[in-house]
């Protein structure tokens, strides 16, 4: 190809240091290639004198058949590039069911809006995944749980709480809990990640670390069984523990009370994820600065 354009170079010049001169090329280059390409294609393409170049009829045939073909390369490199600047394209995204129920509804339709060229998928799974063998661009994971050499941006809260909490009635019923470790006497609803044994709870005062692990009437999955357990917890079943995002709007409906709240832990918030810097996709280009401009601007850090 690079042939084909020295060629076309010289025949539009009509001389090979005119050529040179448009090209930035030196016009024993411009020689040295057009003699290639007419070794490779067995034809004279260019009548050469001391005087002029031109093309023969040979050389004429091929720019009326090139140059349209050459033009519309041109173009279609033109408009791959200019997809590298513009925010548009599809986005993958995978992430676990707690961000997509706390922590995206307030990115999404905000994003969205202010890039409709942009097709979002979410894939939600608790499971630890290979986002490349996955399709995926990108994932949303806690620190603990990020894959190794990846990048990672802040996104959402930075720092969240776990809760506990059950129903009036059942508090009214069996007591509330006055140190974590009276829990070990109450029906508890725990949850488990697909693979691995129930997690015991964590409760933290100042500088007092207490890990508890009651015995559940009922064991939920972590993520997907979730709402099945705070629904248990608000028809007076037992004590749940969940982030306190989640269990907010039954608190304050007052379906749901707190329990121990001044031993609730903290920890820090998620990451969006993503394998490298170079060639980063332009729809997560965009992504990653929306919600570093949204953390900037509300403050996070």
């Amino acid at each position: 190809m690079d042939d084909v354009k020295a060629f076309l170079a010289v025949a539009s010049a009509c001389g090979f240091r005119e050529a040179a001169r448009a090209s930035g090329t030196s016009a024993s280059a411009l020689s040295d290639a057009v003699r290639r390409l007419e070794t490779q294609l067995g034809i004279r393409l260019l009548n050469r004198t001391t005087r002029s170049v031109a093309p023969t009829d040979a050389g004429r045939a091929l720019m009326e058949r090139v140059n349209p073909a050459m033009r519309e390369i041109d173009a279609a490199l033109r408009h791959v590039v200019s997809l590298g600047d513009k925010p548009a394209g599809s986005l993958k995204l995978n992430v676990p069911i707690s961000a997509a129920r706390l922590i995206l509804p307030q990115i999404v339709p905000a994003f969205l809006k202010a890039y409709p060229d942009i097709r979002l998928e979410i894939m939600t799974d608790e499971s630890f995944v290979d986002i490349n063998a996955a399709g995926c661009d990108a994932g949303i994971r806690y620190d603990e749980r990020l894959e190794q050499d990846m990048i990672a941006v802040p996104i959402g809260p930075r720092i969240q709480r776990f809760a506990a909490a059950a129903s009036p009635a059942y508090l009214d019923a069996r007591g509330r809990p006055a140190h974590p470790s009276d829990l070990l006497a109450h029906t508890c609803i725990r949850s488990r990640f697909a693979g691995r044994s129930v997690t015991p709870w964590e409760f933290e005062r100042g500088e007092e670390t207490v890990r508890v692990d009651p015995s559940p009437q009922l064991v939920v999955q972590a993520g997907g069984g979730s709402d099945l357990g705070v629904a248990a917890a608000i028809e007076g079943i037992g004590i749940v523990s969940l982030f306190e995002d989640w269990l907010q709007p039954h608190f304050d409906s007052g379906a749901l009370e707190p329990v121990l709240e001044d031993w609730w832990s903290g920890f820090p918030g998620p990451f969006l994820y993503y394998p490298g810097r170079r060639l980063v996709p332009t729809p997560l280009r965009a992504f990653i600065d929306f919600i570093r401009t949204r953390r900037d601007g509300q403050g996070l850090s």
